[in-house]
């Protein structure tokens, strides 16, 4: 029998299953990894309203993230959402510290997908919390912002000047969803200083909650069975996208 490779996600907990740890639970198992998790925060919501959140005390992160270091061996880790970037980079530190070669992919959850902004959003920039995020970038292994996330973390840039930022310091998948024009038009830029297009294979396709959590987390899987970068984006994006052509609803079905 195979052992499965574990994963753990760092994430906030959404009710309706969409998002959050949930997807990323059934999206690593579905990929036959074996998912460990931590939660982030409770969130107070359903695939289309959100009306609250309560976050995790960082000493309580903390000390999940000892007791499951402790018993399993994580060599790749996905991140959500996290309250700010202080308590980010404390995650990132803890994690580096358990296993300096560690492959960390953050997802940077700023807003849910029925608008709801989360405190950590940088809309409220300042050189503080720029410095703080690109302390972050210099120790994690891939971020995967869509077009709206990369405004965000950097609104005083153009996207080239963004995108550059960020590949000086991590491997960058800026997803394509959002897009003005080529809708599902993915770009890999490597901190190498390569960059990739990953067209989509179809768009009959439907949107859903929690689309990105699904995306990061079927990177993780791919990562953790030893594929390079670009395959492994390269079949999530063929996950994501049997995912959102599974049905017309806001939630997506796993096993089709």
């Amino acid at each position: 029998m195979t052992v499965r490779p574990y994963i753990m996600t760092i994430a906030g907990f959404d009710p309706s299953g969409g998002a959050g740890l949930l997807a990323d639970i059934k999206t690593i198992e579905a990929l036959r990894c074996y998912g460990v998790a931590v939660s982030t925060a409770n969130t107070v919501q359903n695939d289309n309203t959100f009306c609250n959140c309560y976050w995790t005390p960082i000493e309580t992160i903390k000390e999940q993230l000892r007791i499951l270091t402790e018993r399993f061996p994580i060599k790749v880790v996905k991140i959500g959402v996290i309250e700010d970037w202080e308590k980010l980079n404390q995650v990132v530190d803890f994690l580096c510290s358990y296993n300096d070669q560690i492959k960390i992919i953050l997802d940077p959850v700023l807003s849910s997908s029925s608008g709801y902004d989360f405190e950590e959003s940088p809309q409220k920039n300042n050189m503080r919390s720029t410095d703080l995020f690109e302390e972050v970038l210099n120790k994690i292994y891939l971020l995967t912002p869509n077009y709206n996330e990369i405004q965000k973390l950097y609104p005083q840039k153009n996207i080239d000047d963004a995108i550059l930022t960020i590949q000086h310091r991590t491997n960058l998948l800026l997803k394509g969803g959002h897009r003005d024009d080529n809708i599902g038009k993915d770009q890999l830029f490597t901190k190498s200083g390569q960059a990739f297009i990953l067209n989509p294979k179809t768009l009959n396709i439907s949107e859903k909650h929690g689309s990105g959590c699904i995306l990061s987390s079927a990177i993780a899987a791919y990562i953790s069975k030893g594929f390079p970068i670009l395959k492994a984006c390269l079949r999530a994006k063929r996950f994501i996208e049997q995912r959102l052509s599974s049905n017309p609803s806001l939630l997506a079905y796993y096993n089709i």
